[in-house]
């Protein structure tokens, strides 16, 4: 009996810790696709803004950011330069991330 107790435990600790990497897993690749979200958007403002592509800015860094599941959340325009802030909920926290784009200076 002491070897199934011991067995039990060692098999509860290992099904917490692949609980818990599996988590973390899960958050790292939300927050990329947040990034990644967040310079689509700012590149979609940027194009928008120099006239490379037809529309305004912020309404097109909004529907960009709305393809990867996040909301725009702020768009600043300092001429040609976009700076976009979007959100999107993980789980019962909110995750924000922010890019700019534009012309080299």
């Amino acid at each position: 009996m002491p070897g199934t107790t011991a067995v039990t435990g060692i098999v509860a600790a290992a099904a917490v810790l692949a609980s818990g990497l599996a988590m973390v897993g899960g958050a790292a690749v939300a927050g990329q696709r947040l990034a990644a979200a967040a310079d689509a958007g700012a590149l979609a403002a940027a194009d928008a803004a120099s006239g490379a592509i037809p529309g305004v800015p912020c309404e097109r860094a909004a529907e960009v950011a709305g393809t990867f599941g996040a909301v725009m959340e702020a768009c600043d325009l300092d001429a040609l330069i976009a700076t976009i802030t979007v959100s999107a909920r993980l789980g019962p926290i909110t995750a924000w991330a922010a890019a700019r784009a534009g012309p080299p200076p």
